[in-house]
């Protein structure tokens, strides 16, 4: 006697499946995220005699610059501003900008290793991360030269940074597989994002400080960018954030891997053919 069919889950069950599964493989091919990565940077600046360290000679030349001046024209005192200011510009431009402008090309930019072999999709935003984590180690440097430059260390309470680096790594993630998919089909969404981010340069705390405010900080709780920030410089700085701002980071970061699920999930079979 044949048994009927068993019944197989809804649709959207599977594609959230499928879109796990992809992730798991991915994570199982972390070492040639790894070794692609690398080559990423190595092809990058082939010929070059500095290769990545011209972006920390450049980075060095502009905070420099930036806290002379703004220093001056403020009267804020060298000592104080400067780290802030490092620490700060390094965060954004290579953890923030710089990851959220490689999200949204990081499919399309594969086009030829996603058309010719077939490998998980999740390893393609592996391998952003681990480009763009490299780049990071080269900056990461201007910042921890001007804190030897006025002797400043903060000893255990810098350690706190290391959940909010890993929380990062895991924004870093969700956000090439949302944007990624997203740009794949529709190009007009990276010129989108950037000035949407170049926008959010200039209301979050990055050039100045949040203590300017006086009171009238209320607005950065709209900000997702300002818990994000303050996990990692706050404590890089001895000043460790309290709950509500890991919360909100916690919280935000909860969203936007919800967010990537879902549309990864829905476009992962299509996304061949988009790139």
């Amino acid at each position: 006697m044949s048994h009927p069919p068993a019944a197989q889950p809804p649709r959207p069950v599977r594609r959230v499946v499928s879109a796990l599964r992809d992730i798991g493989a991915g994570l199982a091919m972390w070492r040639l995220a790894l070794s692609l990565g690398w080559l990423d940077i190595r092809l990058r600046y082939r010929g070059s005699a500095l290769g990545p360290l011209w972006l920390t000679l450049s980075s060095a030349i502009m905070i420099g610059s930036m806290g002379l001046i703004y220093g001056r024209l403020f009267h804020i005192d060298l000592r104080g501003y400067l780290p802030y200011l490092a620490l700060s510009m390094i965060l954004w431009q290579v953890g923030i900008s710089g990851v959220l402008g490689e999200a949204c090309t990081c499919f399309t930019d594969a086009e030829r290793m996603i058309r010719s072999v077939r490998l998980p999709f999740f390893l393609q935003a592996m391998r952003m991360m681990v480009r763009n984590a490299i780049v990071f180690g080269h900056n990461i440097v201007v910042p921890l030269g001007v804190f030897v430059m006025f002797g400043i260390w903060h000893g255990a309470d810098m350690l706190m940074a290391v959940p909010g680096i890993a929380l990062w790594l895991v924004d870093g993630l969700a956000a090439a597989l949302l944007l990624g998919s997203i740009c794949a089909r529709f190009r007009d969404i990276p010129p989108i994002v950037a000035s949407v981010v170049q926008v959010a340069f200039y209301v979050t705390p990055v050039m100045w400080s949040a203590s300017q405010m006086k009171g009238r900080d209320w607005w950065f709780e709209l900000n997702p960018f300002y818990p994000l920030l303050e996990v990692v410089r706050g404590p890089l700085l001895g000043q460790v954030p309290v709950m509500r701002i890991w919360a909100e980071a916690g919280l935000g970061s909860g969203l936007l891997c919800l967010a990537a699920l879902y549309v990864f999930s829905r476009s992962r079979s299509q996304l061949a053919f988009w790139v």
